[in-house]
C-alpha cells in the first residue's frame, strides 16, 4: 500500500499548518500517513492521512509500522469486521442489512468503500477473502449490497475484486411451501443437518436454472453474486466451505511470516454416512442458522482475537463438548460477542472466553433490544481482571458496544428552502411559517410534527471499534464526537 510511514504514538494530532494549535483531526496508532511535501526542518512535516486529510504531524510521532487492525463496523442491526494484515491484506466478514433494511441506509460495503477510496486512495476495493459466519440476512446483506452491480453508484470505488469466499455451507433451500434448511439424518440419539453448500461448482449447480435442488430467496441472491464475482486478475472468485476439520482459513495458516495465523474453530464437522455434516440443534430454524456460525481465531504474534458470529447456548455448549480437554482454545485477548449481546448465551462459554476486551455489535432494533443488561454484566464478570499496580486503576476487562458508541447531532430546523434543478432558490419557509408547517415522517411513533419544533440530525457519528496490535500491545479506540478525539484504551496480550 502507498503510505510513506506510520504513527508510533497512541494517537497524534494532524495540525491545519507547521505552527499552532488548531487541528484536523487525530490519527491513531498504526495510521498510514503519505508525505505531501519536503520535510523541511521544522517539527512538523505535511502529510495525507485518514481519508486523505491534509495536514501536519509531529515527526516525532512518526517512525511506526504498520498494525493488524480489526474494524468493527457499525452496521446497524447484524454484524461488519473488516481486517487489515500488516502487509494490508484485507478479510471482510460478515456486513450487516442490506441497505434497504437499514435505517440510516448504510452497512459494513459503505466502511469498506472509505477505507479503500478515501484512506488508501484506491480506485477499486480489492478483498482477499469475504466470509459469510452464517446465513442470515442482518450478516450476508452488507456483502451482497458490495457485490450487487445495480448498487454500483453508491460506492465511489470502480469496481470490486474477491480472491477467495468462504461460508459454513448451512443454507436456506427452496422447499415445496416456502424456505427449509434441507435434509437431515439421525444417528444414534443425535441428527444432523447433511445438505450443505460446497464449492464453486456447486454453488453454480444450486443457483442456475438446471435441475436439481436450489437455493432460497435473499440467501440465493447472494451467492449468485459470489459465483458472478471476479479476482483482481478476473478469474472467478473461489468458493469454499469450511469447518474445524480445515485447522485455519485457506492462505492463512502461518503465524511466522509477519502476518496472522486465522484459525477455523467451528462449525464442527461430522461425517454421516460417507458425507459433510453439521450438528442439528433443536429448537427451530434461528437456534440452528445462528449456532452453525463460523468461529474464528486470528492469532498475532501474542495476541488473540475470538470471532463468534451469532452462536447461542445450544452451539456453545456443543462446543464446550467438542473440546473437552482443549477448551484453551477459545481463551482470547479480544471477543467479538456472541449474537449481538443476547441472552441465548453460555455463561461457561464466556468463562472458557476469558477475554481482555469484548466488542459487542448491536443495533437500534426495539424488537430485539440488544444488548442485555445480563450480557453486558456477563461480559465483565467473565472477562480477563488486570489492574494498573502503579495507580490502582482497572485495565481489562473492558466492554464495548457499538451501539452505544454511536451518537447523533441534533438541532432545530431554522429555515426550508426548496430549490430547482439548476440549484436556485425558489420559496423559502423561515419564522413563523416554518412554525405553522407541520413534517409528516414514518418509521416513528408520531407521523406529524411541527417542522419548527421537530428536531433534525444534523450528523451521525458511528459507533465503529477499532482495535489494532503489533502482535505485543492491543490497543481499542472510539472516536469521542464532542471532542472529535479518540477515547483509548490498551493492554498486553498474554499470550
Amino acid at each position: 500500500m502507498n503510505f510513506d510511514d506510520f504513527v508510533k504514538l497512541d494517537t497524534t494530532p494532524l495540525f491545519k499548518s507547521h505552527t499552532g494549535s488548531a487541528k484536523v483531526c487525530h490519527l491513531l496508532w498504526g495510521d498510514g500517513v503519505k508525505f505531501d511535501g519536503p520535510a523541511g526542518s521544522g517539527t512538523r512535516r505535511p502529510v495525507k492521512a485518514r481519508g486523505g486529510r491534509k495536514g501536519f504531524v509531529s515527526k516525532a510521532a512518526l517512525g511506526g509500522e504498520s498494525l493488524l487492525e480489526l474494524y468493527f463496523i457499525d452496521v446497524g442491526q447484524g454484524d461488519g469486521v473488516l481486517i487489515k494484515t500488516p502487509a494490508f491484506r484485507h478479510v471482510l466478514i460478515d456486513g450487516g442489512f442490506p441497505r434497504s433494511m437499514q435505517d440510516t441506509g448504510k452497512n459494513a460495503a459503505d466502511f469498506v468503500d472509505w477505507k479503500f477510496v478515501k484512506d488508501y486512495g484506491k480506485q477499486t476495493i480489492d478483498l482477499d477473502m469475504m466470509l459469510a459466519s452464517h446465513n442470515d440476512a442482518d450478516h450476508y446483506g452488507g456483502l451482497s449490497d458490495l457485490l450487487d452491480v445495480a448498487q454500483q453508484d453508491e460506492l465511489d470505488a470502480t469496481g470490486v475484486s474477491i480472491e477467495a469466499f468462504c461460508h459454513a455451507g448451512f443454507s436456506w433451500w427452496k422447499g415445496s411451501s416456502g424456505r427449509t434448511l434441507g435434509s437431515s439424518s439421525t444417528v444414534g440419539d443425535e441428527k444432523f443437518w447433511t445438505q450443505l453448500l460446497g464449492d464453486r461448482a456447486h454453488a453454480q449447480a444450486v443457483t442456475g436454472s438446471g435441475a436439481g435442488p436450489k437455493l432460497h430467496g435473499m440467501w440465493r441472491d447472494f451467492i449468485e453474486r459470489v459465483v458472478g464475482a471476479k479476482t483482481k486478475s478476473g478469474q472467478p472468485t473461489s468458493i469454499r466451505r469450511i469447518s474445524h476439520v480445515d485447522e485455519h482459513l485457506p492462505g492463512f495458516e502461518s503465524n511466522s511470516d509477519g502476518e496472522p495465523a486465522i484459525r477455523v474453530l467451528g462449525p464442527v464437522e461430522f461425517d454421516v454416512n460417507g458425507k459433510s455434516a453439521l450438528r442439528r440443534f433443536s429448537g427451530g430454524d434461528s437456534q440452528n442458522t445462528n449456532g452453525l456460525s463460523l468461529l474464528l481465531r486470528v492469532d498475532f504474534g501474542q495476541a488473540r482475537v475470538l470471532l463468534t458470529g451469532d452462536l447461542n447456548k445450544r452451539s456453545q455448549r456443543a462446543l464446550l463438548e467438542d473440546y473437552t480437554g482443549e477448551r484453551v482454545e477459545f481463551l482470547c485477548d479480544v471477543a467479538k460477542a456472541c449474537h449481538h449481546g443476547s441472552e441465548d448465551i453460555s455463561y461457561r462459554f464466556l468463562q472458557a472466553m476469558r477475554p481482555g476486551a469484548t466488542i459487542i455489535s448491536s443495533g437500534d432494533n426495539e424488537g430485539h433490544d440488544h444488548p442485555r443488561p445480563s450480557i453486558i454484566s456477563a461480559s465483565a464478570t467473565t472477562g480477563f481482571l488486570e489492574l494498573d499496580d502503579d495507580d490502582d486503576d482497572l485495565l481489562t476487562p473492558l466492554v464495548y458496544s457499538t451501539e452505544l458508541a454511536r451518537s447523533i447531532d441534533l438541532g432545530f430546523p431554522k429555515r426550508f428552502e426548496e430549490r430547482d434543478p439548476s440549484g436556485a432558490v425558489i420559496d423559502t419557509v423561515s419564522g413563523a411559517a416554518l412554525e405553522r408547517s407541520t413534517l409528516e415522517i414514518t418509521k416513528a411513533k408520531r407521523d406529524k410534527v411541527r417542522l419548527g419544533s421537530a428536531m433534525v440530525v444534523g450528523g451521525l457519528i458511528y459507533g465503529l471499534v477499532n482495535v489494532r496490535t503489533d502482535g505485543e500491545k492491543i490497543l481499542c479506540a472510539t472516536l469521542n464526537e464532542k471532542k472529535s478525539t479518540w477515547q483509548i484504551k490498551s493492554f498486553n496480550s498474554r499470550f
